[in-house]
């Protein structure tokens, strides 16, 4: 049976085509081996927040790129195991984060809420385990100035593990949430914040 021309051609093209690309991720592997399919695009980078039950100032937020942990920092949500309310994530302005999934927004050096200042990052707002209570206004953020330095009052200076304590954000110490911003300036922005 008789092939026509035109299909021919375009048999002929696409072949040239896959030839092609192969070759190209050869040249692009500097070992002589086909490049991984997943070459050349940016990383992922996600976040990672780990409540600890037995003492929720002492929990974990790590910075996943493509799920490995590139660095994790200590960090805390709400009152405290001490206080009534400190794990109980449907308290508002004393429990800590609900678990779940959230959307990371952009990162402030500045920030000048009413609360929090200087180096913060806003999270999505999240109803928690009974169907019906909304958490706002949530953050990653410290204790400082709205240029990142410490202040003169209790809320605006660090003074050390007790000030891990929240309204249910996430708090990390004024070091630690610079180096955040550091490393997350080196990659692709989170866009999703995981919390177990």
């Amino acid at each position: 049976m008789s092939v026509p021309l035109s299909a021919r051609i375009r048999s002929t093209a696409a072949g040239l085509a896959a030839a092609a690309a192969f070759a190209s991720a050869l040249a692009a592997a500097p070992d002589g081996h086909a490049a991984p399919a997943h070459a050349g695009r940016p990383a992922v980078t996600t976040l990672k927040f780990v409540r600890n039950s037995g003492d929720p100032l002492n929990s974990r937020l790590t910075v996943l790129r493509d799920n490995h942990p590139v660095v994790s920092y200590r960090a805390g949500s709400g009152l405290g195991a001490r206080h009534p309310q400190g794990r109980d994530e449907c308290a508002t302005a004393r429990g800590w984060l609900p678990a779940g999934t959230y959307t990371v927004g952009a990162r402030h050096t500045r920030y000048d809420g009413a609360v929090i200042k200087g180096y913060a990052i806003p999270l999505s707002d999240k109803t928690c385990a009974d169907g019906r209570t909304r958490r706002t206004a949530l953050f990653i953020h410290s204790e400082m100035t709205r240029s990142g330095g410490q202040g003169r009052t209790e809320s605006r200076r660090w003074d050390g593990p007790s000030d891990y304590a929240s309204q249910g954000c996430i708090k990390l110490a004024p070091g630690d949430i610079k180096r955040l911003f550091a490393v997350l300036a080196d990659g692709p922005a989170p866009r999703r914040l995981t919390v177990v």
